[in-house]
């Protein structure tokens, strides 16, 4: 009977000992210090990053508004200097170009062609043999 609570107050005193040990090292403490540190970071870029992108959506928002803006001056401008000044050429009026509705409309200019992302002929490797120069 004295073996058996031999043996329990040694299984008893190795869990204490490993506990302490475990709660009382160094090491363990900066872990736990490093674990809540990456959590503290994490927490601030994820915030960090909703802020930039409430930013970055207002900023474009606030683009759109100048942009719109803009074109109603420019629109504005071109149709009085024409109203005021009809006598003045439209090479000396400097608001002679008149937006159209489609481009008051777009933000970006028209493109008159789209842009070739090809040749014309056949080249190098997959041109015919009958085409090829010796």
């Amino acid at each position: 009977m004295i073996w058996v609570y031999a043996l329990i107050g040694l299984a008893v005193g190795l869990i204490i000992g490993a506990l302490a040990v475990r709660l009382g090292s160094s090491k363990f403490r900066e872990q736990e210090a490093m674990k809540r540190d990456l959590e503290k970071n994490k927490a601030e870029l994820e915030e960090y990053r909703k802020e930039l992108v409430s930013h970055f959506a207002r900023s474009a928002e606030l683009l759109d508004n100048m942009a719109k803006d803009y074109r109603q001056l420019y629109q504005h401008m071109a149709k009085s200097s024409s109203e005021l000044m009809p006598e003045l050429s439209a090479q000396d009026n400097p608001f002679s170009y008149r937006l159209t509705e489609a481009e008051a409309d777009n933000d970006q200019a028209p493109v008159k062609m789209p842009p070739r992302d090809y040749s014309d002929g056949s080249s190098g490797l997959f041109r015919p043999v009958e085409n090829k120069e010796s």
